[in-house]
């Protein structure tokens, strides 16, 4: 397959665009609300995130992922594509010489729903397994399209006006590359996919309220042993490690957004046990609540909440 590295004046004109596009570390907003550019001048090491369903191409450094068995590269020549919110960990190889540049696209269901079924009209749906995340080649074309992008993006009035098509074709490009089906199949939610797809979204709706394992089993409709099987095949993990998950994540970013104390964050996602809230905490970050979101500070510039976002991943 060719690959955007074949054409190194096109990666160096990506990566000169997106240092411009990007001049701190952290997260850069942008003029369209679902894209960000990211910026990293150190390596971090392995850490937890969970990631808003989306779209992150790498254009310079790399990204490894970490879910169960399986290792998902990210980097000049792979995209990383999410279809339903996974809890994983993520290592990142940058440097002040040659900084982790990255474009984030938040998926936004509309558009790909409409692009889904245009492409299923004019070209057939071939049968694919859903897959939650995946790592693909970034080939030619969609490389081209990435080049369009930065260059538009580099002007306000094409960034408004163009910017919303040119993400279009990307859309395009990965939701008919190499595991597209995979991807449409998932965001399709069929079958126990799509059981386990709802409850995922529930969980992130809801975590602040009691939850167990038979009411998600419940919003399932399923027998206890299978949805425990089939929500791990899908995520990794159990049902109640992934509302754990959630619920830490989203209290550090209490902490580090709304700049809330570590009791105050403890109340809001649902713990009753603050002893408890700050045992698991340190157990998932590996530092204490305060100095987690002190870190959180120091390395990244965090942006305000997307509109109606489920939560916002920590790239």
């Amino acid at each position: 397959m060719t690959r955007i590295h074949t054409d190194p004046s096109a990666r160096r004109r990506i990566v000169s665009l997106l240092k411009t596009l990007a001049p701190v570390e952290g997260y850069n907003l942008t003029a369209l609300p679902d894209v960000r550019f990211l910026r990293s001048n150190r390596p971090l090491g392995r850490t937890p995130v969970l990631y808003d369903p989306g779209i992150v191409i790498v254009c310079q450094g790399r990204k490894r992922g970490f879910l169960g068995d399986t290792v998902y590269v990210y980097d000049a020549q792979h995209y990383l594509a999410v279809s339903v919110p996974v809890p994983f960990s993520m290592e990142t190889e940058a440097s002040e010489a040659e900084p982790l540049l990255a474009i984030y696209f938040r998926l936004d269901f509309n558009v790909a729903a409409d692009l889904m079924l245009q492409i299923d009209e004019h070209a057939g749906s071939a049968p694919a397994a859903p897959r939650g995340m995946m790592s693909t080649p970034l080939d030619a074309r969609l490389g081209g399209s990435v080049l369009r992008f930065l260059e538009a993006m580099s002007v306000p009035l094409e960034a408004g006006l163009l910017g919303p098509a040119l993400v279009r074709e990307i859309y395009f490009h990965v939701l008919t590359g190499e595991q597209g089906g995979s991807m449409r199949a998932a965001l399709t939610a069929q079958g126990q996919f799509a059981r386990i797809a709802r409850v995922i979204r529930k969980i992130h709706a809801c975590y602040r309220e009691p939850l167990d394992v038979e009411q998600l089993a419940l919003e399932a409709n399923m027998s206890l042993p299978s949805f425990h099987s089939h929500f791990k095949s899908v995520t990794q993990t159990s049902p109640m490690q992934y509302l754990k998950s959630t619920r830490l994540h989203q209290a550090r970013l209490l902490m580090v957004r709304n700049e809330v104390t570590a009791a105050v964050a403890c109340v809001q996602v649902g713990y009753e046990s603050a002893s408890q809230f700050s045992r698991e905490f340190r157990r998932l970050f590996g530092r204490t609540p305060v100095e987690e979101a002190e870190r959180m500070r120091r390395s990244f510039a965090v942006p305000p909440p997307a509109p109606d976002s489920i939560f916002v991943a920590s790239h």
